[in-house]
């Protein structure tokens, strides 16, 4: 019986023959037909067309009867969604492949085969087609900006101008593999955080709603005064269960227009951006990792051999920071006019000395982006020892948070109790 491999490794060859056609988009078909020796077979195959499909059956010797395009699962599957870590691994994977002397089109069909993620193999697939058809990798990457970047598409057309895309593919997994562990430690350092406020919210929530209702009938049959900080609560607990869906309402209002005038205002995104720098400890982070972004974002396009104007452009669009990526602008700016990158660095006074220096003495000696590779490690380093400090402190404020929160609401209800023991 075909297996789908065996009918993948035959798309390329055909592709070479028939280009596919321009705005014509690949898809997963599934096949029933019969061999040579007359045996039924069914698999499925990566094409445009089903007669596409059939036409590159026919030449494997497969007569199919029945060819129809593959159905997506009911709830919107297909597999995961494809995240930032699984371009991370394609890179190093195609990187491994090319190293090894595996052609390019084949390279392809190796790391798609051992991808677990169905849409990720999909992309795979499509940028393979395009490359069999006859064009560059650079430009089939460029078809799909939503997971590859400017910077990702440059460095690919560095490399393949240059006659070294094997060496280019290395630089990028490394790249795309610190870049993703730095930013697995920035939500290490927020998610706990995070899921606890949002367990103990809603812990409080099933108390105020379901809990403290029961010990306010009980209070009304006293006819006794209650303590203020008792009333309180249960005021809070009449206003939870009467008004909950105007709070439930607030809250997703005011997330959606946090998203929405973040995206849609840059004076906004600027004033949020340079707040966040300024909280205790998880600005200081957000400054480190910054920082590391940086130095690695310009060693490695630098280190490819894009001009140091070009880099900047594209170290701006990683900074992830919106007054950082203006700050890296107009270093480029005062760079493109003839200023040494140390001094225009300097002058933005958004930096750390060190960079500069660093910097400086990499300009001097021409190991520029051996410098910068030097800065990025030291402050991925400092990101790393922040977040250990940070969960460490984040530990008891946490539980003493947990604690006044449920402890209080417990004490104001039993507070009335122990008044009336100890009247009795």
């Amino acid at each position: 019986m075909a297996t789908t491999a065996q009918a993948q490794k035959a798309a390329p060859t055909a592709a070479r023959k028939k280009p596919v056609a321009k705005g014509s988009t690949s898809a997963t078909y599934l096949y029933k037909g019969l061999d040579k020796k007359g045996n039924k077979i069914e698999g499925e195959m990566e094409g445009v067309s089903p007669a596409l499909i059939k036409a590159q059956l026919l030449k494997q010797g497969i007569r199919a009867n029945q060819v129809r395009k593959k159905p997506k699962p009911l709830f919107g599957g297909g597999g995961k969604k494809i995240q930032p870590s699984d371009i991370a691994v394609f890179s190093r994977q195609m990187a491994t492949m090319m190293k090894a002397g595996v052609p390019l089109v084949q390279s392809f069909d190796i790391v798609a085969d051992g991808l677990d993620n169905a849409r990720v193999r999909t992309l795979v697939h499509q940028i393979r087609d395009d490359v069999a058809a006859g064009g560059n990798f650079a430009s089939a990457l460029r078809k799909h900006p939503k997971y590859f970047d400017d910077l990702f598409c440059n460095l690919v057309e560095a490399g393949e101008q240059s006659g070294a895309l094997e060496t280019m593919l290395d630089r990028i997994a490394t790249y795309k593999e610190k870049t993703e562990a730095l930013k697995a430690k920035i939500k290490k350092a927020m998610t706990y955080p995070i899921a606890v406020v949002v367990v103990a919210i809603i812990v409080t929530a099933i108390l105020l709603i379901k809990v403290v209702p029961q010990f306010t009938q009980t209070f009304q049959s006293f006819g006794a005064e209650l303590p203020a900080f008792t009333l309180l609560v249960m005021n809070m607990s009449d206003f939870m269960r009467e008004q909950w869906f105007i709070m439930l309402a607030i809250i997703i209002g005011s997330v959606f227009f946090f998203k929405e005038a973040r995206r849609r205002s840059k004076a906004f995104a600027y004033a949020i951006d340079k707040y966040i720098l300024k909280l205790p400890v998880v600005g200081n982070i957000l400054y480190l990792s910054i920082m590391a972004r940086f130095a690695r974002t310009l060693s490695t396009t630098f280190a490819a051999g894009v001009p140091l104007i070009d880099a900047l452009t594209s170290v701006a669009g990683a900074a992830g920071n919106k007054p950082y990526s203006d700050a890296i602008l107009k270093i480029r700016e005062e760079v493109s006019t003839g200023i040494q990158l140390n001094t225009a660095i300097r002058a933005q006074k958004m930096f750390p000395t060190l960079l500069v220096q660093m910097a400086a003495i990499g300009e001097e000696s021409g190991a520029l982006d051996e410098m910068l590779e030097k800065v990025a490690v030291y402050y991925e380093e400092a990101v790393d020892n922040q977040v250990d400090s940070l969960t460490s402190l984040l530990e008891p404020i946490i539980m003493s948070v947990l604690g006044v929160l449920v402890g209080g609401l417990l004490i104001a209800m039993y507070l009335p109790i122990f008044q009336m023991g100890s009247v009795i």
